[in-house]
């Protein structure tokens, strides 16, 4: 069984503001700093292409992660840039809707969490055959995905587990890659 860590980028301006950043490619804010994780120590580092990510990595100090561009955020359409609030406001019940889809939800012109589920699983097969220990810097969107394919969670009501973003959660893998919890909000 693989271990998997995953890491969420750090803040940057659109997240601090609660807007939407999907595939738009905002930067970090400026004055952050990063611990390497202890949970993580010996592991290779892989991080999604945005420059968020990389940037988080390298101040985990992995300035050469490899750039892994299945594990990019979702892809928010025509709804990047926006935040929920006014979304919900804006389109009212078809939002709710939408929302109570869980897995099949899905912004405008963008990509559902079902269909993140189906492009990251291709890459933990991938880490799963390597079977080296690996921690990944990604977004919200992949995490969840995650933990929706390791808990059995169709992404309608609340999570299984509330997750402090700043935190690794831990998975393990098995030889086909279907991930399993093994600790969340590991400091």
């Amino acid at each position: 069984m693989t271990l998997l860590a995953l890491l969420r980028h750090g803040e940057t301006a659109w997240s601090a503001a609660g807007r939407i950043q999907g595939r738009t490619d905002v930067p970090l804010l400026p004055g952050l700093s990063f611990c390497f994780p202890e949970a993580c120590m010996g592991m290779r580092v892989v991080t999604s292409p945005l420059q968020r990510c990389v940037q988080t990595a390298e101040l985990l100090g992995a300035p050469d992660a490899a750039r892994e561009p299945r594990i990019i955020e979702m892809h928010w359409g025509d709804w990047e840039g926006e935040s929920f609030a006014g979304l919900r406001e804006r389109f009212g019940e078809a939002m709710r809707e939408n929302e109570a889809r869980g897995l099949d939800f899905r912004p405008a012109n963008g990509e559902s969490p079902r269909e993140v589920g189906v492009r990251v699983r291709s890459w933990l097969r991938d880490i799963a055959r390597e079977n080296l220990p690996t921690l990944a810097v990604t977004h919200r969107g992949v995490i969840r995905a995650i933990l929706a394919a390791a808990s059995g969670w169709d992404m309608r009501g609340k999570p299984p587990a509330k997750l402090d973003w700043s935190a690794v959660h831990l998975f393990r893998l098995d030889p086909a890659g279907a991930p399993r919890v093994e600790r969340l909000n590991v400091k």
